[in-house]
């Protein structure tokens, strides 16, 4: 069976606890969390876990279920088998030898300079896997000092339920 990159949406009850225990799933099964991503919802008693997992459809499934089980949990979506939009955020630290050519690539991936010193700027990008890797390859370049990332969010597309 083919692994593959998941992006798993849980929606849980925002209670003390509940990410150690979801986390303590993951780690008692040797399932490594390629990233992760946990914040309050438009309901402050509930809250939104997006977990990236690489694995085969056996593995997917068993973490669901797995999930499932769990009882502050309130629904669990594989996001990557249907419409789905995806982002992450990244901020980048590069050598600011030079200025002009950083610029253009900042400029044709719609992101931003939001800091500048006399050494190195900091970008940030906001995108799918694959700009964000695009634009990494083109500033590897100019020496990448630091990265940071966030871990994806995602959302069912229109008409999804």
């Amino acid at each position: 069976m083919e692994e593959k990159q998941h992006i798993i949406s849980v929606t849980v009850e925002n209670r003390f606890g509940v990410l150690a225990r979801i986390a303590g799933l993951f780690s008692a099964r040797g399932f490594n969390i390629d990233s992760l991503s946990v914040a309050e919802t438009e309901d402050p008693t509930v809250s939104q876990m997006t977990i990236g997992v690489r694995g085969n459809e056996r593995i997917l499934e068993q973490i669901i279920k797995q999930l499932n089980k769990l009882i502050d949990v309130i629904k669990v979506q594989d996001l990557t088998s249907s419409d789905h939009l995806e982002r992450e955020l990244i901020l980048v630290k590069v050598n600011a030898t030079n200025r002009a050519n950083i610029t253009k690539i900042v400029e044709t991936f719609g992101s931003q300079v939001i800091d500048v010193g006399q050494k190195s700027v900091v970008i940030e990008l906001v995108g799918d896997s694959h700009r964000i890797q695009m634009m990494l390859k083109l500033l590897r370049p100019f020496g990448i000092k630091e990265i940071i990332r966030t871990g994806k969010v995602g959302i069912r597309g229109e008409g999804e339920k």
